[in-house]
């Protein structure tokens, strides 16, 4: 099985990479943020409390990611592997993650971390909020989760650094440029 996480800054592209990632390497997808999105839009107990945090740009509690998380991967192991798409988000999560792959006999193969300058994040932003009208891609919510990630989120990367499975890319030039560098990395780890 091989298990990858996209990592990076909101607005790096990891959506963006992953769906190419899935097609080429044949990975589900486990987007954290796709699944609260879901529970939002369904108005679960879960969703509603999810969104009043992501609303203001901080983050869902633990227990309720790994909850979501551990339901996915102990319902799909029979793919070929899984891209996690943001998650893990804090070296508990990170932790916790590996205790749960091990569990299954697999593991991650290699973090893929997007490294993106602020401007260019929050430009990229502006635009999706243009182009989707999404709320949660406010000016001050924005700001917000960059702050999030780089004071929280971003010490995961040293988590996978200590283990040899860190490998920052190049977040900037065309959605091509940026994924022949992510398939230059994972060609060396599949």
């Amino acid at each position: 099985m091989v298990n990858i996480v996209i990592f990076g800054p909101p607005g790096a592209g990891k959506g963006t990479q992953s769906q190419l990632i899935i097609d080429k390497y044949k990975l589900m997808h486990l987007s954290t943020g796709d699944i609260l999105r879901g529970e939002m839009a369904s108005e679960t107990a879960l969703g509603l409390e999810a969104k009043k945090l992501i609303e203001k740009g901080e983050l869902v509690p633990d227990d309720i990611v790994i909850k979501m998380v551990r339901s996915k991967i102990e319902n799909n192991l029979d793919k070929k592997g899984f891209i996690f798409d943001g998650f893990p988000r804090t070296t508990r999560q990170a932790e916790v993650l590996d205790k749960l792959l091990e569990e299954n006999n697999t593991s991650i193969s290699v973090m893929i971390s997007l490294e993106v300058e602020e401007e260019e994040l929050v430009k990229r932003l502006l635009k999706r909020a243009e182009e989707e009208g999404r709320a949660d891609d406010s000016i001050e919510v924005i700001r917000n989760r960059i702050k999030v990630y780089n004071e929280v989120t971003s010490r995961v990367c040293n988590y996978y650094e200590k283990t040899n499975r860190y490998k920052p890319i190049d977040g900037t030039g065309t959605i091509e440029e940026i994924f022949g560098r992510i398939c230059n990395v994972l060609d060396e780890h599949i």
